[in-house]
């Protein structure tokens, strides 16, 4: 389903932009191969934290480095004296030209990734081969990509750093908002191409946009819905916040060894919750494959997690709700769901209800298929990046 943009000139140029063969189309997708199963699944495909390889698509290697925020102030009351932000970059920046201009950076692109994720998410071949080669929509010689890991994930400051449950209990705003300083403080940049995200980032997102609404050219958020997460969204959260919680291991976070069996049970719900039923019907088509599957997968997945940094990224989206702001966004939007997402069922009938309050917002729902991967859909570049294409012709500087 395609929710066009209000206003002819607007939904003509979106659809000339299609229509030019900018990308190729969903027809042409190939059957990917592995299953996307949880939450942040993408991690597990991307390099390893200290490698600094570029993706087949990019000659140049990603960049990385740390911002730390002085006196970071969170919605909660608390304070850090210094709260470290890491990055990743690809691309280089452009600046404007000189006299009176302030040499401002004007090709920035920020990609922001989901709960449990980091930015070296976006370096996997079905992310990355797809968006930033030679002429593809985010190609790396004319953008400035920016993947930020957010508090709480990745190499940014987290409570598994020391703080343990001391850490501050932080929400997706105060994660826009280092974000934000990121940009501004740690990279001199002030204005932004384009602002995109997926799963928790597509939520961000959304934040961006009603928050900043003068920041960015256009907004396309993925995997995700703009109001607060409530009935089975919050329900399955809880679930697993509890079994931490509840775990006598857990010691009110001052474990000397990982609750291994309150982690299992969380692995359990994000397994559900990211699932892809057609593609996994069709792989794991006997109960002894579904049952090596499961086993191998938490394995894998419990061997790198730690409970008080899922215990607090579960929570941050306590209190999202960019309901309110939506009419404060300025720039298109293009919101992308996949049928299948069991975290933002299509039957609810939500994000066409809401984007109608975006001014140049759009809803674009892929059908469910053997190409679609559940939730994580949203990193499988191929399925969508006609949109993406689109949105950046559209707004692209007259």
């Amino acid at each position: 389903m395609l929710i066009p943009p209000r206003g002819r000139p607007a939904a003509a140029r979106y659809r000339a932009a299609l229509a030019a063969g900018l990308v190729a189309t969903l027809a042409g997708a190939a059957l990917a191969a592995g299953l996307v199963a949880t939450l942040a699944a993408p991690v597990a495909l991307a390099a390893p934290a200290h490698s600094r390889a570029a993706p087949r698509a990019v000659a140049d290697p990603a960049r990385e480095g740390d911002v730390v925020l002085r006196e970071f102030a969170f919605h909660s009351g608390e304070r850090l004296p210094g709260l470290r932000l890491h990055y990743l970059t690809l691309g280089r920046p452009r600046r404007d030209g000189g006299g009176e201009v302030t040499n401002e950076v004007t090709n920035a692109v920020l990609v922001l990734h989901g709960t449990g994720g980091s930015g070296r998410q976006f370096l996997s071949p079905q992310f990355a081969d797809e968006l930033y080669g030679p002429g593809a929509p985010l190609d790396t010689t004319r953008y400035w990509i920016v993947l930020p890991d957010a508090i709480g994930h990745g190499r940014s400051s987290k409570p598994s750093d020391g703080l343990r449950a001391r850490f501050p209990a932080y929400d997706y705003d105060d994660m826009v908002e280092a974000e934000r300083r990121l940009l501004v403080e740690g990279l001199g940049v002030r204005h932004l191409r384009l602002v995109m995200g997926t799963s928790m980032g597509g939520m961000h997102t959304f934040v961006w946009g009603g928050s900043h609404p003068e920041m960015m050219d256009a907004l396309m958020p993925l995997a995700c819905l703009p109001v607060p997460i409530v009935g089975r969204n919050r329900v399955w959260r809880a679930m697993a916040m509890d079994a931490i919680r509840s775990d006598p291991d857990w010691q009110g976070g001052e474990y000397a060894a990982e609750p291994v069996r309150a982690l299992r049970t969380a692995t359990d719900l994000l397994l559900l919750a990211g699932s892809a039923p057609i593609p996994m019907q069709a792989t794991l088509a006997t109960r002894d494959s579904a049952d090596r599957w499961l086993a191998r997968e938490l394995a894998r997945r419990l061997a790198g997690l730690d409970a008080n940094d899922l215990l607090y990224q579960l929570a941050a989206s306590r209190d999202y709700d960019p309901s309110s702001r939506l009419g404060q966004i300025r720039v298109p939007l293009v919101l992308v769901n996949s049928a299948d997402d069991f975290i933002n069922p299509p039957e609810l009938e939500i994000a066409e209800r809401e984007i109608a309050h975006v001014k140049g917002g759009r809803f674009v729902l892929l059908p469910a298929s053997e190409q679609t991967h559940g939730h994580g859909t949203h990193t499988w570049a191929a399925l969508w990046k006609e949109h993406l294409a689109a949105l950046l012709a559209e707004t692209a500087p007259r």
